[in-house]
């Protein structure tokens, strides 16, 4: 089984948040071997479900999603050096973007773990 940290909240196109506890929430996102990132600058506002940047893995090049919507307040400049934290450190140093929630009560709608693993078939 998968490590599925019950913290987070889920979204169905495999993003997941943490909420923090200055009313940010950090953002991340899954695709295999991850060698490129391109995320937004700090100050980007976004909705719910609009492209905040690409993610290149070795097979395939894809849109990320933002689950809720906000303000880019920090982006995680680790990832232009070491891409691959979203593979090896999902949950910790391979944070994408910590955003300023627009509405907070769009975190609390998304899955908890346990409806996530069964979304995942686990």
């Amino acid at each position: 089984m998968a490590n599925i940290p019950n913290d987070l909240q889920y979204t169905e196109e495999h993003e997941y948040v943490r909420k923090g506890k200055d009313g940010t929430a950090e953002i991340q996102g899954e695709l295999g071997d991850v060698v490129y990132i391109e995320l937004p600058k700090i100050g980007t506002k976004f909705g719910k479900h609009d492209v905040f940047g690409t993610i290149e893995a070795v097979k395939a090049v894809s849109e990320l999603f933002a689950p809720i919507a906000g303000e880019v307040v920090a982006i995680n400049e680790r990832l232009d050096k070491e891409p691959a934290l979203v593979n090896t450190e999902p949950y910790g140093a391979g944070w994408m973007i910590r955003i300023k929630p627009s509405n907070a009560a769009e975190i609390d709608a998304l899955m908890k773990s346990d409806a996530y693993k069964k979304h995942i078939g686990q």
